[in-house]
């Protein structure tokens, strides 16, 4: 794994920015409205929580991309819509016990920021939930729900990979792009792919 540069200077005020603004407008929307008040009093705690608790740098290094922006969107209503009744007819089907598995699926792209996003969209979705991240060496650790045979461990293997691939289409550098023609792993020596089931 190549490790990004660090950004310059101009790049770290730019991400410490971006973060006031999310700190000031998670702050305003605590309180439920926006006042001068809630403005001022959202910088001051944002600016104390970026000086007293810095985050690792994470920057951007990509470009949004309308189009594929829309497809991330769109696929994932879909994927939750249907997510959401497959889990309500397991819950209401009598008599039946769905098997669990944990897989681990190692992402072509380990940049904090793409770990990050593709754990949060598949916790989202009913029926998977990240269990554990190995950030060094780009790892999610998944749990799936209603595992009936190996199809479904590989099956859910490639769903994951393909929510990584429609984030970085749409955010995602040319150089994150082109990681995605490669393989990440062989699965069946790729230690990555340990799966238990419950």
């Amino acid at each position: 794994m190549t490790p990004t540069p660090p950004p310059g200077r101009y790049g770290r005020w730019r991400d410490q920015a971006i973060a006031l603004g999310w700190l000031i407008a998670v702050w305003n929307l605590l309180w439920g409205e926006a006042t001068w008040a809630n403005l001022v009093g959202g910088t001051l705690v944002g600016a104390a929580v970026l000086i007293f608790f810095p985050l690792p740098p994470v920057s951007f290094g990509g470009r949004p991309r309308p189009r594929a922006l829309l497809v991330l969107a769109g696929t994932f209503v879909v994927e939750l819509v249907s997510a959401s009744v497959h889990v309500a007819a397991i819950a209401v089907r009598p008599g039946y016990r769905p098997r669990g598995a944990i897989i681990g699926v190692r992402l072509r792209v380990r940049s904090d920021l793409n770990l990050a996003l593709t754990a949060e969209l598949l916790s989202l979705v009913p029926g998977t939930l990240i269990v554990e991240v190995d950030r060094d060496a780009g790892v999610l650790y998944v749990h799936v729900l209603d595992v009936r045979g190996p199809q479904d461990l590989a099956g859910s293997r490639d769903r994951i990979l393909a929510v990584e691939q429609r984030i970085v289409r749409a955010i995602g550098s040319d150089a994150e792009l082109r990681l995605l023609c490669t393989d990440p792993a062989d699965r069946s020596t790729d230690p990555a792919d340990r799966r238990s089931e419950t």
